[in-house]
């Protein structure tokens, strides 16, 4: 989504801190390689798949709106390990776009899903939205997601985004951007997930680059 109505600090941020604005915009020219960084209105519930679920743990309810929506794909591997840290990202992703919606950086959600490095990152993108008095509407599609688990524990998982239906909308006018999109509304993410001593499988780190040849069709 970066069209003309995004706002300039979650740009900026998204550049600096390494997480991206919604579809559209310039493409990215730099090489497809990825390294890794340390780093509610009216609502439809997403509640967290049965694979990330865990006896005990009181995980939080995340809500969008009806005109919003992540589409995620590659949901079961077959293995239950792999499957509940692409459950997990799955709501760590869900958590941040809907706290743009909510317009609030600071969730309980973002902070159950994400963490240190990782958990700043995406409140200072979240920030860059409310400061700029915007949100989003439209359907992202997250797709080719997959996974590795590494001897120390942790885990890694590499994924696309299609953001070419997803778009800039102001709080003010309620204004939709709807520019057409470009090669920019596809991004590549790689993240780095350790697991709490409550078993959720937290995000640690993160990077994207726009414009990824291996995630345009």
């Amino acid at each position: 989504m970066t069209r003309s109505t995004v706002p300039a600090a979650a740009l900026t941020a998204a550049a600096l801190i390494l997480l991206t604005a919604c579809g559209g915009g310039g493409g990215d020219k730099s090489s497809d390689k990825i390294t890794s960084t340390q780093s509610a209105a009216t609502t439809t519930t997403s509640a967290s798949p049965s694979a990330s679920a865990t006896a005990g743990v009181q995980r939080p309810v995340i809500t969008f709106p009806p005109d919003a929506k992540n589409v995620f794909e590659d949901q079961h591997t077959g293995d239950p390990k792999k499957d509940a840290v692409l459950a997990d990202n799955e709501q760590m992703v869900d958590s941040i776009y809907s706290a743009i919606i909510q317009g609030n950086a600071h969730t309980s959600a973002m902070a159950f899903y994400s963490k240190g490095l990782a958990l700043g990152s995406a409140a200072t993108f979240v920030q860059g939205w409310v400061d700029g008095a915007a949100t989003w509407t439209g359907t992202i599609r997250w797709f080719d997601r997959k996974v590795t688990l590494r001897n120390d524990g942790s885990a890694a998982v590499l994924y696309c985004s299609d953001e070419s239906k997803a778009y800039p909308k102001s709080r003010k006018t309620n204004k939709i951007d709807r520019s057409p999109s470009n090669t920019a509304s596809y991004v590549l993410y790689n993240t780095t997930l350790e697991k709490s001593p409550d078993g959720v499988w937290q995000t640690v780190n993160l990077v994207s680059q726009r414009g990824a040849k291996a995630c345009k069709p």
